[in-house]
């Protein structure tokens, strides 16, 4: 089931009126990733502000949420003895059938499944697992199941959730950011359709069984009650029938006379036939045609009209789960629509938001699943999502305007500082300062927290456009700086520090000579009455003690969350150990095999993320951290390029990660996933100078980057798509007229088929034909609807990361030891010997829409 996102509030205020002391514990599941954590921040307020007892548990992948499922969820079930309850599972399991997952599935015996625990179940991935969207009620969203007491169609109509649902029933309940009510219209016929039909084997063929019965009377009682039309196909089944209806023969030979009408005979009452009488050879035409009754198609043929409408719904959800991954509107930003809908809105919990939310280019998380953005932005964090993140980014900059209004009795201070300068606000404007502000942020890495230019050389989007790897491209940053009038000695001391002056006129003059460099985009762009303050950013401040933007505090949770709190030192002693064990200077490190020690190392981390996204001290303890991670990444990298390790296969690039000081940093799938878009950017931008375009169809060359466990003896493999951050609109838009020609060729030929019809329908009644139709009519409106089909797939899946589809086809096809367990799909474990065989098999598919 789904809940509409204008019920958004419908289920936690049911849970606040029903919630007493005695009631079990909301038990909250949460991914190990910064968007699910400041969401969880923001349910955990909420839930504390209403007197609501949960729990929190960190889940790491797949066989830690088999195991939660196990061990928690399954003790709350009414079968095992607990009493229901909800659980909540944030970033956790929008991919895959969760009631097989948590083992909410039905057994077959006649009871509740779900056993009163109800799951709510918010999730940015995409596509969904259908199972869960229209389905995940144990009593049947159709109320189609005997023997279970069945949800009122008044409540849920086709799986969604409507205003008189009665919460606590159990079940699967998705929350719809709006993705679910306006795409998968298609998609949610064709699932509803399918369940109604039930489970029946595709080559079923005899007609005496209970099953085909039921085929029979299901299709009949769809369909119209006017006469059916006939094709080829219905006249070979009812040839083949022939022998069991002799009258049914004889009546269709007959009727497939055009020169005479068929005449009734009469019989005596035992049973002989009676000559026709004079006045039965009167009846007019009109009477005789009243007469016949209509012709009722055969049960073969009924059978094949039922597996026929099953492949077409079956072939309309491969087609959606074929597209490849992609994500929608952030978790964080879901919960705090929840907790504005609620009126419990503060700038606590906005600004969990705009972390989350901002943290997601950090990944390169966007509406075509993990990649690089291959399109100039706006500036500033304006680096994901196309027109739709924009919109959120939007609406997040007019809810800091509402909740932080300027302070009317000290306006000439307010305007000399940074908003209205456009200077990076650096410190607080008073001690009890806690408000959040917009800035025209740079496209720069820990401004406040390190040096002007080591913030620029770590810098993801300055550094692959002006090749920094290289000596030629860091002496392209010194002339840069040099144009803008900023000394070395300068701009290598705290940026804090540096000259006022200067720091007043440095996004001028970035927005002077970054140009000249290919760095449009840089800083954003002078607010206006038409863009007003687009590409902006947000900076929070704590008094005296810091001041923090959110892109900054994003940067600075994910490396907690990747490299842990005392990760430096525990890095390199596992880059030592490596080097140690390649060279048989010590023993063997002892193995883990399926991958559980290091999940709970992750998950310890967790809550150290946890505390520190409201505990400023234990971030500004963590910003070595986060800077050893950027270092580590730029060494890695530049090692990379400069090597030519990095090898063109068919479909993709790859390169690997198994020695140096830092592979031990690159174990974790998002740390891996951070150097794989900082590679992928220097490539795009490598074969924009030399091709004068970038990839194929203006997006960059997908890239496999696969980092060595030598702890484990397994390969973490990523891949990274094509392009995601910006949509190409320009191109969007060239398919789109394409799209438009062909509908208006279409349309003309299809008023030439009406034309020809027509024609062929008075010809007919001119001659007597009997009233049927060619069934290659129906073949070519099939043929244009598949057409239709095509181009708007192609068009909403274009450019999406397949990376997940095409994984699990390599495992089906090969015997390579692969480990799916990461929610990111894109994210693989390979034995280390079968990597070259994963590799080869991975390099024919197309891993890109």
């Amino acid at each position: 089931m789904y809940l509409p996102r204008s019920l958004i509030s419908h289920l936690y205020q049911h849970l606040f009126r029903s919630h007493h002391p005695l009631s079990p514990q909301v038990l909250i599941l949460v991914a190990l990733e910064p968007d699910a954590l400041c969401a969880c921040r923001i349910l955990t307020a909420l839930l504390k502000r209403d007197y609501i007892g949960h729990k929190i548990h960190p889940i790491s992948g797949y066989d830690n949420l088999a195991r939660a499922g196990e061990s928690m969820v399954s003790p709350m079930k009414t079968q095992n003895g607990g009493s229901g309850g909800v659980v909540i599972c944030l970033g956790v399991g929008g991919l895959v059938d969760m009631s097989t997952v948590l083992g909410l599935e039905d057994e077959g015996d006649g009871t509740d499944a779900a056993g009163g625990v109800e799951v709510w179940l918010i999730d940015a991935r995409r596509p969904w697992n259908l199972g869960n969207v229209f389905g995940g009620n144990p009593r049947d969203v159709l109320g189609m199941m005997d023997g279970l007491e069945h949800v009122d169609a008044s409540e849920v109509e086709k799986g969604k959730i409507k205003p008189s649902y009665k919460p606590s029933q159990g079940g699967i309940i998705v929350y719809d950011d709006g993705d679910i009510e306006e795409e998968l219209v298609e998609e949610r016929e064709a699932y509803c359709a399918l369940l109604a039909m039930g489970d029946v084997e595709d080559g079923y063929e005899s007609g005496e069984s209970e099953e085909g019965e039921n085929i029979i009377e299901s299709i009949e009682t769809e369909q119209p009650s006017g006469r059916k039309r006939k094709s080829w196909s219905d006249g070979e089944d009812e040839d083949a029938s022939d022998d069991e209806n002799p009258r049914l023969r004889q009546r269709r030979r007959s009727n497939s006379n055009a020169s005479s009408f068929p005449l009734p005979s009469r019989r005596s009452p035992n049973g002989n036939a009676l000559v026709s009488s004079a006045s039965s050879r009167a009846l007019t035409p009109v009477q005789v045609l009243s007469s016949i009754q209509p012709q009722q198609p055969s049960e073969r043929a009924l059978r094949r009209q039922f597996h026929k409408e099953r492949r077409k719904h079956n072939a309309v959800l491969h087609k959606y789960y074929s597209l490849g991954a992609s994500y929608s509107e952030p978790i964080s930003s879901l919960l705090y629509s929840l907790a504005e809908d609620l009126g419990r809105e503060d700038n606590d919990l906005l600004w969990q938001a705009i972390v989350g939310v901002s943290s997601l280019e950090l990944y390169g998380r966007s509406m075509t699943g993990v990649g690089i953005s291959t399109a100039l932005d706006s500036g500033g964090s304006a680096g994901w999502g196309g027109e739709r993140g924009e919109r959120i980014r939007q609406v997040l900059r007019d809810e800091v305007r509402r909740l932080n209004p300027p302070d009317p009795n000290d306006p000439t201070k307010e305007t000399s500082r940074g908003e209205a300068a456009g200077v990076i606000p650096t410190t607080a404007k008073s001690p009890t300062d806690h408000s959040i502000r917009l800035s025209p942020e740079p496209r720069f890495l820990l401004t406040r927290h390190w040096s002007l230019y080591e913030s620029m050389l770590h810098s993801p989007y300055l550094g692959s456009r002006l090749h920094i790897w290289s000596d030629q491209g860091r002496k392209r940053l010194h002339k840069l700086l040099a144009k803008m009038g900023v000394s070395l000695s300068q701009c290598k001391q705290s940026y804090t520090h540096m000259d006022m002056d200067l720091k007043r006129g440095l996004r001028q003059r970035l927005l002077t000579y970054a140009p000249l460099y290919g760095l449009d985009g840089l800083v954003p762009p002078p607010p206006s009455a038409g863009r007003g303050r687009e590409g902006w950013g947000f900076v929070r401040s704590w008094g005296w003690k810091a001041c923090l933007s959110a892109i900054d505090v994003g940067v600075i949770v994910g490396a907690i969350l990747e490299v842990g709190k005392y990760g430096v030192q525990q890095t390199l002693d596992s880059g030592r150990q490596s080097w140690d064990n390649r060279n048989g200077n010590s023993k063997l490190a002892p193995t883990d095999e399926d991958g559980r020690l290091e999940a709970s190392e992750w998950v310890a981390r967790f809550w150290e993320a946890y505390d520190a996204l409201e505990n400023i001290e234990a971030l500004k303890q963590a910003l070595p951290i986060a800077q050893h991670l950027h270092r580590a990444i730029l060494r890695t990298g530049t090692s990379i390029i400069e090597k030519r390790q990095i090898r063109h296969l068919k479909a993709f690039r790859m390169a690997v990660v198994k020695e140096g000081p830092d592979v031990g940093l690159f174990t974790h799938p998002a740390a891996l996933t951070k150097l794989a878009l900082w590679v992928g950017e220097a490539i795009a931008e490598q074969e924009r100078e030399r091709n004068g375009r970038v990839g194929r169809g203006g997006r960059p060359t997908p890239l496999v980057m696969a980092g060595l466990n030598e702890g484990r003896g397994v390969y973490v493999v990523v891949g990274t798509g094509g392009g995601g951050g910006v949509v190409d609109f320009a191109a969007r838009a060239r398919r789109k007229a394409r799209l438009a020609e062909k509908a208006k060729a279409r349309e003309a030929k299809i008023a030439e088929k009406e034309r020809k019809r027509q024609d062929r329908e008075a010809r007919r009644q001119d001659e007597g034909d009997a009233d049927e139709e060619e069934e290659s009519e129906e073949d070519d409106d099939d043929d244009d609807s598949s057409d239709d089909d095509d181009e708007e797939t192609e068009d909403k899946g274009y450019g999406r990361n397949r990376f997940g589809n095409v994984f699990q086809e390599v495992v089906d096809e090969t015997n390579s030891r692969v480990r799916i367990d990461s929610f990111e799909h894109c994210v693989v474990e390979v034995k280390k010997e079968d990597l070259s065989g994963f590799l080869e098999s991975l390099s024919m598919k197309a891993v890109v829409g």
